[in-house]
C-alpha cells in the first residue's frame, strides 16, 4: 500500500503543517484535535485488528466512525458536546484530506456526512452582585499573593477574559493611559476592553517593577500562571467568599462563571447584547443571546414594560364587541 493512501502521513500533515501553517489554530484547537486521534486511531486499530501504523485512510469508515462516536458516548461516558467535538475535528481531518487527495473525495463525503447530534444547551451559571462582591473580598490584601490574586480577579470580572486569555496576557498589552486592554482571544482575534481606574491601579501594582514584555500574572515562583493555576486559584477563593455570601455553595465556581457574570451584569446595566458580544469576543450573536435567555431579572424588566395598565375597569368580552364580530364574518 502506497503511503499516499496511509493515515499516518496525513495525520502528521494535518497536525503539524495545515492546522498550524495554514490555518493558524490556536493550541487549544489543535490539543483538541490530537486528543481526537489519540482516542480514535486505538479503537480503529482494536476494532480491525490492524496496527496503527498500518491503517489506511478508508479503513475509517463511516460506519466504524458511528461505532467510535457510540464508544464515546456508552463507555467513555462522554457528554454530547463532546462527542460533537470529537466529530468536528474528524470532519476537519476528512476536509482536508478530501482537499489535497481527489482519489479520497468519496471517502470524504461519507464522513462529512455524519451528522452532528442535537444537544440540549444547558443553563449557564453566574453569579449574583452579592456573591462577585464576596468572591473580589475573598484575597488577604496584605500579602503579595493577595494583591495578585486580587488583581486577576478583578480583570475577569472587568473583561470576562477566558482563563487562557488572562494566563498569555501581557504587560504590553494594557494601556495606562488609555485605561483598556488588548486580549487576544480564540483564532489570534484581538479585542480592546476599557478597565475601571482600580482594574488599572491593581494592575500597575503588581506589574510596575517588570518589563512590557512579561506576562501580567506569575505565580509564587515568579513563572507565568497557568490556566488551570487561575481554575484553582478561582475554585480557592470561591471556597472563602462561602462564608460571606452562603449560596455560593450551590455554584460550581471557575473562571467561565466570572465571564459568565461579567456578561450578565453588563446586560442588567443596560448594554446592548451586540456591545457584549463584541466584549466578551463570542463569534456569534447567539452565543451572547444566552444572557438575555437565562437572567430572570432581565425578563421581568422586559415585562414590566408592556405590562397593560391596571385601571380597574372590566374590559368587554371579545364576543361582545360586535364591530369586531362584524369585521370577522366580512373577511
Amino acid at each position: 500500500m502506497s503511503d499516499h493512501a496511509m493515515l499516518g502521513p496525513w495525520v502528521r500533515r494535518f497536525l503539524l503543517d495545515y492546522l498550524v501553517g495554514e490555518r493558524n489554530l490556536s493550541a487549544n484547537t489543535r490539543t483538541s484535535y490530537r486528543d481526537m486521534l489519540v482516542q480514535l486511531l486505538p479503537f480503529a486499530a482494536k476494532q480491525l485488528k490492524h496496527p496503527i501504523d498500518r491503517l489506511a485512510i478508508t479503513d475509517l469508515s463511516g460506519s466504524l466512525v458511528r461505532q467510535f462516536l457510540l464508544h464515546l458516548e456508552e463507555d467513555r461516558h462522554c457528554t454530547t458536546a463532546t462527542r460533537n467535538q470529537r466529530l468536528g475535528g474528524l470532519h476537519a481531518l476528512a476536509k482536508f484530506i478530501g482537499e489535497n487527495s481527489p482519489e479520497h473525495l468519496e471517502w470524504c463525503s461519507q464522513i462529512r456526512l455524519i451528522p452532528f447530534k442535537k444537544a440540549l444547551r444547558a443553563s449557564i451559571t453566574y453569579l449574583d452582585k452579592p456573591e462577585m462582591d464576596a468572591l473580589l473580598a475573598a484575597p488577604d490584601r496584605r500579602t503579595p499573593q493577595g494583591c495578585r490574586d486580587y488583581a486577576l480577579l478583578l480583570f475577569l470580572y472587568n473583561s470576562g477574559a477566558r482563563a487562557t486569555e488572562a494566563a498569555t496576557l501581557r504587560i504590553a498589552n494594557i494601556d495606562w493611559h488609555a485605561r483598556c486592554v488588548t486580549i487576544i482571544g480564540k483564532g489570534n482575534k484581538q479585542r480592546a476592553c476599557p478597565l475601571w481606574p482600580i482594574t488599572i491601579e491593581q494592575l500597575h501594582q503588581i506589574t510596575s517593577q517588570r518589563p512590557p514584555s512579561e506576562r501580567v500574572f506569575i505565580n509564587r515562583n515568579g513563572q507565568p500562571i497557568t490556566r488551570f493555576g487561575i481554575h484553582t486559584l478561582v475554585e480557592r477563593h470561591a471556597l472563602t467568599a462561602a462564608a460571606a455570601a452562603p449560596s455560593i455553595k450551590s455554584k460550581k465556581v471557575s473562571p467561565h462563571v466570572v465571564r459568565h457574570t461579567a456578561g450578565t451584569h453588563l446586560l442588567r446595566a443596560g448594554v446592548d447584547i451586540n456591545t457584549i458580544r463584541a466584549w466578551l469576543g463570542h463569534v456569534s450573536l447567539d452565543t451572547t443571546n444566552i444572557y438575555a435567555e437565562t437572567d430572570l431579572e432581565t425578563k421581568a424588566r422586559a415585562l414590566a414594560t408592556c405590562a397593560p395598565p391596571m385601571d380597574g375597569k372590566p374590559k368587554k368580552r371579545w364576543r361582545e364587541q360586535p364591530q369586531l364580530m362584524a369585521f370577522l364574518r366580512d373577511l
